[in-house]
């Protein structure tokens, strides 16, 4: 069995509404030294074969079919044997 750990983030071309919040207010808590903040999302999908490179294919597969919008977002990840 493995684990597909995915980050995925707003591309850098891609306005951050949120991040921005989130910044203002560490700002106004005095934490100004913070100069960017990006949010995005982690997801951990875990996958019955003990076959890393069929895990490899399915976390990718799963990643540009489903669980990204490749026009505004990209991601990375990981497969780690359980």
């Amino acid at each position: 069995m493995f684990i597909a750990k995915i980050n995925i983030t707003l591309k850098d071309s891609v306005l951050d509404p949120q991040g921005q919040t989130v910044l203002r207010a560490l700002h106004d808590q005095g934490k100004s030294i913070v100069s960017d903040l990006r949010v995005g999302k982690y997801l951990e999908v875990k996958i019955n074969t003990d076959d890393k490179t069929q895990a490899d294919a399915l976390a990718k597969e799963l990643c540009e079919s489903t669980l990204v919008n490749q026009v505004i977002e990209t991601y990375r990840f990981v497969t780690e044997k359980l």
